[in-house]
């Protein structure tokens, strides 16, 4: 059976969504609004494609949202890492434009929220079902916006599917191999930190799959399926560039270790283009 066209809002179109964007134009039918403060020539030229202008933490920018909505992917970014930004753009955000797209047609929502919400694990395998127990604020307005999210959608009869996305990497995300080539990042050796990556064409890719999956779990991880010790990324990496060997250092003090699972995403049928982070940062370099 030939799946119906999608009519999707992307909120918060920015680099991930414009991925989604383009390679749903692909297929003939679909439309696509994608909303944000400032048009972006990312999709500019594609048909079937249309910018919204708008602030996802003023309502009454939303006036505009078409109505026939079928789809909605919440992908936002806070502009700084604060908590009052964290909270205008995730969870007042995604309040703001989930009431404001509700319409009869209106199937499934997807957010896109982070590991984060999961805390410190040290060495143990962290996967769906693992107790979320978040560290810092930005894990926890994450978690508060997923369960708002289930709820809101459980009243009104539509599948919500929060993603939980690791570190992204890919082109035009390339700050730490820079910072590797001048010996400016270390990391620690004992105790080992876990350090878990999605290359960004397979985060937009398993969007894409997840929003076609005709019965969906409600809840993903999204990260490829090599999750390395810090220290022994950083390592691979610095070869890579050429850089010194990274120096000892602290972990990363926001970001919790953890071993992701991506068992869940890969048994729904889902394949990844790059399943480990070296062989994906070595494709970059390649490409120039």
């Amino acid at each position: 059976m030939t799946p119906k066209p999608l009519r999707l809002l992307i909120a918060g179109c920015g680099d991930l969504g414009s991925r989604v964007a383009n390679k749903l134009l692909l297929e003939p039918g679909n439309c696509v609004w994608g909303l944000r403060r400032t048009r972006d020539e990312r999709c500019e030229s594609a048909p079937g494609f249309e910018w919204l202008v708008a602030d996802l933490s003023k309502p009454e920018t939303l006036a505009m949202l078409p109505a026939d909505i079928t789809h909605v992917l919440f992908c936002a970014a806070p502009n700084s890492r604060t908590e009052s930004a964290y909270r205008d753009v995730y969870f007042n955000g995604l309040k703001n434009v989930a009431e404001r797209a509700l319409n009869p047609n209106l199937n499934r929502i997807l957010f896109v929220s982070s590991s984060a919400v999961y805390g410190a694990h040290g060495d143990e395998w962290v996967d769906e079902e693992t107790p979320v127990s978040p560290q810092n604020f930005n894990g926890r307005i994450l978690l508060e916006s997923e369960q708002w999210l289930s709820r809101f959608c459980q009243e009104h009869a539509i599948k919500s599917l929060s993603l939980r996305l690791s570190g992204i990497y890919g082109p035009g995300r390339v700050q730490l191999l820079e910072k590797l080539k001048l010996g400016l990042v270390g990391a620690p050796s004992l105790p080992i930190h876990w350090a878990n990556r999605i290359h960004v064409e397979d985060a937009a890719n398993a969007i894409l799959h997840l929003m076609n999956l005709p019965d969906p779990m409600p809840t993903y991880l999204v990260t490829d399926s090599t999750p390395l010790p810090l220290h022994t990324l950083y390592e691979s990496l610095a070869r890579l560039v050429n850089g010194p060997t990274p120096t000892e250092a602290a972990a990363p003090s926001f970001v919790g270790s953890k071993r992701l699972s991506n068992a869940r995403l890969r048994a729904s049928g889902f394949d990844f283009l790059w399943p480990n982070s070296v062989a994906g940062y070595a494709s970059l370099i390649q490409s120039g």
